[in-house]
């Protein structure tokens, strides 16, 4: 169901840019995280996700434009506004020879004196309470980096920055950071903004997005709207077949790609594919499937001129 208000931005950046010599990094880049998102950033290697991720981290100076959170200027309320915010950009690291319990009572203590019922409850979250008192030096690397999810949690953040958080992963180490996200998104009413290349991931788990190519921002909206701009195809298995054909064919925006095995693929314009079903059915046809093939690769693909980080 499409939103019907504006949730408040936690995240905008103005005209952000940033230059390395001669060449652009990245380049007026207008982004706006809203509270309760899963904004995924995407973008080819080399255009410039990881450099804005630093800018919005205040670990790289902007060349130009500003970075506002929670509704204020992050270079005027740095500390303030950094206290709700925290940032994986490399992969997490901790002391291998220690359990993952007194990694996080360390590091926890860093900033505030943290109980142990805080830890525990923490490593439930993001599973792995079972698993608290053996060393980090046996995880896994989808162990450690969700215990990297567990540290960022000590602080209660509002915001939580996750730079390619799914790297290097098996699947079922994607599964479970893909389920804790959603979960800490659902549960803990959190922001997550996340930068992945894994596209198919991103559409399982995104409320929001942006694609950025060669530095500049190309797309931004919900799953839903961007893919919803271009014509889709879809596979339709209609009955009677042939009268469906027929009628099909005196429509302007719908233009069918092919017939076979008792199915068929049409392209249809923009927002027209319920018009379409419900022609159909006025008409006396049963439509007993009609399936999109449109994907966030295939508008990835199309939007970066066909580069792609898989």
């Amino acid at each position: 169901m499409e939103e019907t208000f504006q949730r408040e931005i936690v995240l905008r950046t103005l005209g952000l840019s940033k230059k390395f010599g001669k060449r652009w990094a990245a380049r007026n880049l207008n982004l706006e995280v809203h509270r309760g998102d899963i904004f995924c950033f995407l973008g080819p290697n080399g255009a410039g996700k990881s450099t804005a991720i630093r800018m919005i981290l205040t670990l790289l100076r902007p060349t130009s434009g500003s970075i506002e959170m929670f509704g204020k200027d992050l270079h005027q309320n740095r500390q303030d506004v950094l206290s709700r915010v925290c940032g994986i950009v490399e992969k997490p690291d901790f002391y291998l020879y220690l359990s993952a319990y007194k990694n996080l009572q360390i590091l926890g203590s860093m900033n505030r004196s943290v109980r142990s019922d805080e830890i525990m409850e923490i490593l439930d979250v993001v599973g792995l309470k079972s698993r608290a008192f053996e060393k980090v030096r046996t995880f896994s690397h989808g162990m450690k980096q969700r215990l990297g999810i567990a540290q960022a949690l000590l602080t209660k953040p509002e915001l939580i920055i996750l730079d390619e958080p799914t790297t290097g992963l098996d699947p079922q180490g994607m599964k479970e950071i893909r389920e804790l996200i959603k979960r800490l998104s659902h549960e803990r009413s959190m922001t997550i903004f996340l930068s992945s290349h894994l596209l198919s991931e991103v559409e399982l788990v995104a409320t929001r997005m942006a694609v950025i190519n060669k530095g500049e921002l190309i797309a931004q909206g919900t799953v839903s709207e961007l893919l919803g701009k271009e014509a889709t195809d879809y596979t339709l298995q209609v009955f009677p077949f042939h009268s469906a054909l027929e009628l099909m064919g005196s429509l302007t925006w719908v233009k069918v790609l092919s017939v076979g095995n008792g199915a068929m693929e049409v392209r249809v314009e923009p927002g027209q594919a319920p018009e379409l079903n419900k022609y159909l059915v006025t008409h006396g046809i049963s439509v007993s499937s009609f399936s999109p093939h449109r994907s966030l690769e295939d508008f990835f693909l199309k939007v970066t001129g066909g580069k792609s980080e898989i």
